[in-house]
């Protein structure tokens, strides 16, 4: 499962005894596969600040998960044809131990594996200027990624109408690829081409009728030029005066006359556009998917620091001064043992808040002096971790 639990429990004996008893039910009978999440020791500043602190770190830990999961899908959008490889591309950047800080791992080993980044975050500053870096951090991220993908998305959907425009049935499509230059009279004051749509069983009602449909209609000038699975596209040359004749009466036979007439500037113009969209295209597909990559990564790093900043916050806030907690990292090994799971730490740790306890096995009780429902608190400190990012 690509879920984590992250939890934490006080660090006194007691607690830590708990902590035991939890690691031996869980690996006994399957349940996760645990492991210690180290946080660093903060300056805690004053328990007003983190109450203030608690707040701001929720939204943005809210904001920083969205953030991720647009940049996961901007991966699977500019990707294309190559989704299966997509994953491959959402890594992380090291955390495995110096050793192993530059190389881009898989996100499930950044999150069991995870380490503060002291260089990028120093702990020996105040927590607000620590929340205020990962908040300019990210939205920065989110400004670029807006703009870059605009533009990559400009530039895809027009390149995707004029391709929707070569495809369709020969009612609605581009005929500029089509048709080419000999299909045509050109240059004449008196004749015109036109271009006309026939059923594919009135092929030979057309070649007996189409000189006779109105005056004035050049003798053996149709011509077969395109066809799909409804009709084919046929050339007729008639004098100009009788075009709005010829008209009504294909239209009475139903034959359709497509509105075309041939434009070589236009054809080229078109052409030319495609050609350039494309190019635009290839050029901008490698340093976007890049910048993707990098940033992807930034985001998802600040956002599992944003987990242990909480971790630190409300541990403090519900544990009291001075600092003593131990936070794990709980893998679930299946969806059906969540519930189960739940059990065992509501049981472990159950004395921490007996009223919250209660009101996991009782929905009607309710916990006082908190605004959160009764599923949204434990008697533990607990955050939610979900990797399926592209679900």
């Amino acid at each position: 499962m690509s879920e984590f639990w992250l939890i934490s429990a006080p660090g006194d004996q007691e607690n830590l005894q708990a902590l035991e008893r939890m690691n031996t039910v869980t690996s006994k009978s399957n349940l996760s596969y645990n492991t210690k999440f180290s946080i660093p020791d903060f300056k805690v500043g004053t328990l007003d600040s983190l109450v203030g602190l608690s707040d701001e770190l929720g939204k943005l830990d809210t904001f920083a998960e969205s953030l991720i999961k647009k940049m996961a899908q901007s991966v699977v959008d500019v990707m294309e044809d190559a989704k299966g490889k997509v994953p491959e591309n959402l890594l992380a950047n090291g955390g495995l131990k110096e050793k192993m800080k530059y190389l881009k791992i898989d996100l499930t080993s950044f999150v069991t594996h995870f380490e503060w980044d002291m260089a990028k975050y120093p702990a020996k500053q105040p927590l607000v200027s620590v929340v205020d870096t990962l908040a300019k951090q990210l939205a920065q991220i989110e400004t670029d990624l807006k703009s870059r993908t605009a533009a990559y998305n400009t530039l895809k959907t027009n390149l995707e109408n004029l391709e929707k425009k070569s495809m369709g049935n020969l009612f609605t499509r581009t005929l500029s690829d089509i048709v080419s230059k000999e299909d045509f009279v050109l240059g004449s004051e008196y004749l015109i081409t036109l271009l006309v749509i026939v059923p594919k069983p009135s092929y030979a009602q057309w070649q007996k009728t189409y000189e006779s449909l109105s005056d004035m209609v050049v003798p053996r000038s149709t011509k077969l030029i395109a066809e799909d699975n409804e009709g084919g596209l046929f050339t007729v040359t008639l004098f100009r005066k009788v075009i709005e004749d010829f008209k009504t009466k294909a239209k009475e036979n139903k034959f359709t006359v497509r509105e075309f007439y041939y434009d070589e500037k236009e054809i080229k113009r078109e052409r030319e556009e495609m050609s350039r969209l494309l190019s635009d295209k290839k050029q901008q597909y490698g340093p976007l998917l890049r910048w993707l990559k990098v940033n992807f990564s930034e985001a998802f790093v600040a956002w599992i620091h944003l987990k242990a900043l909480r971790v630190f916050v409300e541990s403090v806030l519900r544990y009291g001064l001075p600092v003593n907690f131990q936070a794990v990292l709980l893998q679930p090994h299946k969806k059906s043992s969540t519930k189960r799971l739940r059990e065992v730490l509501n049981s472990v740790f159950r004395h921490l808040d007996q009223v919250a306890a209660a009101s996991i096995l009782d929905a009607s009780v309710e916990i006082p002096g908190l605004q959160l429902s009764n599923q949204d608190y434990f008697p533990y400190v607990y955050f939610h971790i979900d990797l399926s990012l592209l679900d």
